[in-house]
């Protein structure tokens, strides 16, 4: 039995099976994604759908997975003859072609090709990420969150953090954000590049980042095993 997490794996699909195979997945694991399911990689929805079928992994809300379900939400309206002009009004149109921008288009592809209540299903699982996890292995306490504690205080509780802090604000890999050495935060949405020039898990001050640019160029998905620290990596 072990505990692994994942990160940003925005669309990729394949590279998703492949870790699972890599790790030997089974029903007795479990698997904490740190946001960013969706959007650039090919078949976000595709994962989506194979990760709620799956009752052993737990998504944490990413930024791309938030405003895809606003704009998913939307775009699922009735749009009648006498609402058509203003279904969309400029905020939802704004954000709209943000989201497209950000790399929603394969998101939006992957939805209109399920029916009603396929669509339903989806944004309701959407719904159901926490925003935060914390989790204990052993001797140690993990905390997840896709980008960081933004305006962290020491006092600050885990629930009194906005979206944007929780979503948004990178975390700074050199600061302590624990004073106790067993704490650790586990974060994704920055890719690792930025901090080392790799695309390698990259561990620093009790924080571990774990997005390593899967859907780029030259970016793998990453996987850690919580119980042993084992890096894995399509």
């Amino acid at each position: 039995m072990a505990t692994y997490v994942m990160s940003d794996i925005h669309g990729e699909y394949r590279k998703y099976l492949l870790m699972l195979e890599k790790i030997g997945f089974k029903p007795a694991d479990t698997l904490f994604v740190v946001g960013d399911v969706v959007d650039r990689g090919p078949e976000p929805v595709t994962l989506l759908r194979d990760m709620m079928e799956r009752s052993n992994v737990f998504p944490i809300m990413g930024n791309h997975d938030l405003i895809a379900y606003y704009n998913l939400k939307n775009l699922c309206r009735e749009v009648t003859e006498d609402l058509l002009d203003t279904a969309l009004g400029p905020e939802e149109m704004n954000s709209l072609i943000d989201w497209i921008h950000e790399g929603g288009q394969t998101t939006i592809e992957g939805f209109q090709k399920l029916d009603h209540q396929q669509r339903a299903d989806v944004l309701d699982y959407i719904h159901s990420f926490t925003l935060y996890e914390a989790i204990d292995v052993g001797e140690r306490t993990f905390v997840l969150v896709h980008a960081g504690l933004g305006n962290f205080r020491p006092d600050k509780k885990l629930r009194e953090y906005a979206l944007t802090e929780l979503l948004e604000d990178r975390l700074d890999p050199e600061r302590q954000y624990f004073d106790d050495p067993n704490v650790f935060l586990v974060v994704g949405h920055t890719p690792t590049p930025y901090f080392w020039g790799k695309p390698q898990i990259y561990h620093s001050h009790n924080n571990i980042c774990i997005d390593c640019g899967a859907c780029a160029p030259n970016g793998r998905l990453a996987c850690l095993c919580l119980e042993t620290m084992e890096e894995f990596y399509i």
